[in-house]
Parts: C-alpha cells; structure tokens; sequence
C-alpha cells in the first residue's frame, strides 16, 4: 500500500486530466488523510470544470462572429493616471483557443497577469501594443490619445484583423468592422487577452520610471493619484511623464 506521502505527491504533480483516475483509485481508501486528498482532487476538478464554463462564455462573441477568420480584441489601460503613457493592446487569438483564466485585467492578480501575459504572447495569432505618451495626452486630450493608441495597436498587427471587437468604444478613422461591447474586457476572452496584454506592458514601463524618479512610488501607485503621489507632486514637482493637464490642480 502507498504512503501518505507518496499520494500526496503524486496528486501534487497530476495534470488536471490524471485527476479522474487519481481520484478513482483512492477513493476506497479509509484513511482519513487519503480521503481529504481525494476531496482536494475533487475540488480541483469542480474549479477547472467551472473555469472551463466560463471561458466557453467567455468565447461568445468569438463564435457569433466565428465566420470571420481574425477577429481582434481591443482594450485599453491607462486613462486615469496623473503620470505615463495611455497604452493598448490588440489581440487575435487562433481559433478554437483553449487558454483559461483570461478576464478583464483589473480582475486579475498582479502574478495572474504576468502568468497570462506570456501564455497571450505564445499563442496568439498576432499581437500589438500602442502607446501614447503624455506630452501627447496633453496635447490632444485622453479620449482623442486612447483612440490613438488602440488605432496603433492595430497598426502593429502582423495579421490585419477582419472585424475588431472593441471595449465600449467605437475607434475613428478605423475601417475595418467594429463591434463595441460594453465591459467586454469581461465578456469576451479576445478583448480580455488585449486588455491584459496592455496592463502589463503599462505596468512594466511604470516599474521603469519609478527607478528614474523613486520619490514618487510609480512602481506601487502605476502613476494613479494615490495620496503619497500627490504629497510628492506637491513637495517635488511634476515629472517629464506626469500628464500636465492632469495635475494642474497639484502643480502650479
């Protein structure tokens, strides 16, 4: 008869598809320890069928417009902030895509995310990333530079998408079908895998500038207007990345 410990270990190195003949041949053991590790399998099995459900909802909008052979998903991060870069991201995964846990970034870990982001990266079709700066923020305003960034993004595509599937927003000067759908960072795994995509570019680049200006905690507050933030806009001054027509009301 196996030890204890040598179920354990192996249920700690069985792939989610070993679980089932895990589970079926210890279940007629009575010792206490080994039932509470079959229930642990058992767990495990629930939550991966469960996340599997919802990815399957996830790919809705994948399959409605499934006649389309690239279909982009397009999201943005970064128009809150006082400081940095608005970023987006634009994303074709393959069909028949079997990534999980993809979800809107803000949902997401930190770790989740860049577990995800290199999973993205692997397996897409094509990627791209736009990035406006905040001089040009300043310049053109938040909503024209959000729009900038995503029409970027599509630029950088290796592929040229057949219809994009938008977070919320319908992009200018853009010709290629759009389908703008509310939250869908949330309801849709392409947009979800372009919002993640752009949350950990922007996110690396504010871990950048908070080794060029540590005084400001970019590295924690990602430039958003966290308290101490604002207590060092107020006590230093502003930045060249800090957004001027952000924090006028911090800065003279």
């Amino acid at each position: 008869m196996d030890t204890i410990g040598e179920i354990k270990a192996r249920l700690q190195t069985s792939a989610i598809a070993e679980l089932p003949a895990f589970i079926k041949e210890h279940e007629g053991d009575t010792r206490k320890s080994v039932q509470d590790l079959v229930r642990k399998a058992r767990r495990e099995m629930e939550a991966y069928e469960k996340e599997c459900a919802r990815m399957e909802a996830m790919f809705s909008y994948e399959r409605k417009y499934a006649e389309y052979a690239y279909i982009c998903g397009i999201d943005e991060v970064g128009r809150g902030p006082l400081a940095g870069p608005v970023v987006a991201g634009a994303v074709i995964l393959p069909k028949n895509c079997g990534l999980l846990y993809l979800n809107d970034s803000k949902q997401l870990s930190a770790k989740k995310r860049e577990e995800l982001y290199p999973q993205i990266m692997e397996q897409a079709v094509a990627v791209g990333i736009g990035l406006v700066a905040p001089e040009r923020i300043d310049e053109i305003n938040i909503l024209q530079a959000t729009y900038e960034a995503m029409r970027g993004a599509i630029e950088k595509l290796s592929v040229k998408p057949d219809i994009l599937l938008n977070d919320a927003v319908t992009i200018p000067k853009v010709t290629i079908r759009q389908v703008p759908i509310i939250k869908g960072d949330a309801k849709s795994a392409s947009i979800a895998a372009a919002s993640i995509v752009a949350k950990v570019t922007r996110d690396r680049l504010m871990v950048q500038y908070d080794e060029q200006y540590p005084q400001y905690g970019f590295a924690s507050n990602m430039g958003y207007g966290a308290a101490a933030h604002i207590e060092a806009l107020k006590k230093y001054g502003a930045t060249p990345i800090h957004r001027r027509t952000f924090i006028k009301n911090f800065v003279g």
